[in-house]
């Protein structure tokens, strides 16, 4: 697959992946998290917001057409 539809495809998917999980996380904590103190919802926001970093990252690679083995 060319490098530059490969960019095209992986910009899409981390907008998409990036706009579900900020509606997923934020649904969750309205549903679960109403009566919790201040320091939970801290915690929660902290952790989902890190969280999405993980997929993004390997996506990212898959865009860069990185293979693990040097050029």
């Amino acid at each position: 697959m060319r490098l530059r539809l490969r960019k095209l495809i992986g910009t899409v998917v981390l907008i998409l992946l990036v706009t579900v999980y900020a509606i997923f996380a934020t649904a969750f904590a309205s549903l679960y998290l109403g009566q919790a103190s201040g320091w939970v919802h801290l915690a929660f926001f902290l952790f989902s917001g890190v969280l999405w970093v993980a997929p993004a990252a390997f996506l990212v690679r898959w865009m860069e057409g990185y293979s693990g083995r040097p050029r």
